[in-house]
């Protein structure tokens, strides 16, 4: 199901695609299938009426598909492969720490990257220069920006890190690994 609804395709590392580790088709269809009888029980508690319940792994997955279908669509280009990273959104995924520990996290708009520059970073100007001053910038330059953030952590231990992105108003979060 996962390879038949494309989501495989936008799975895995740039080399290498891969599954998704859980059922996520299963899942989909459950939810659906969940959302599905309760709307049927509302139907019943208000019409008296029954229904009939017809659920796909296929539709269900091609649905949660649609965010993809969407970047190739208006994007003009598919979706890269990025791993834990994010195919649209910079910084996101897992950054290497001085204790071997990586932190995983996800700066979601420009108030977020503003302050995790200057609470977790310790580097205000960073959020305005012109390399990293935009989500898309960010993203064209993903690699300069990597650089930049873990030679910040390569001098924090992942738990060093983490208690910065909890304890300096960093909406963002992270975990270590």
């Amino acid at each position: 199901m996962q390879c038949e609804a494309g989501l495989v395709s936008i799975t895995g590392t740039e080399e290498a695609p891969s599954k998704v580790g859980i059922s996520v088709a299963d899942i989909a269809a459950g939810m659906y299938a969940y959302s599905g009888v309760l709307s049927a029980l509302f139907r019943r508690g208000r019409t008296g009426e029954g229904a009939t319940i017809e659920v796909s792994m296929l539709e269900a997955l091609g649905e949660w598909m649609g965010f993809p279908a969407y970047f190739s669509g208006y994007g003009g280009e598919e979706p890269r492969r990025s791993g834990a990273s994010h195919a649209a959104i910079a910084p996101y995924g897992p950054f290497a720490c001085a204790d071997g520990g990586v932190v995983f996290l996800g700066v979601q708009n420009e108030r977020e990257w503003e302050r995790f520059c200057g609470g977790v970073l310790g580097r205000e100007g960073m959020a305005g220069d012109e390399r990293f001053e935009t989500n898309s910038k960010r993203v064209e330059n993903r690699d300069a920006l990597r650089a930049e953030i873990e030679g910040v952590f390569s001098g924090l231990s992942a738990e060093e890190a983490v208690g910065r992105l909890e304890g300096r108003g960093s909406p963002t979060r992270g975990c270590a690994t």
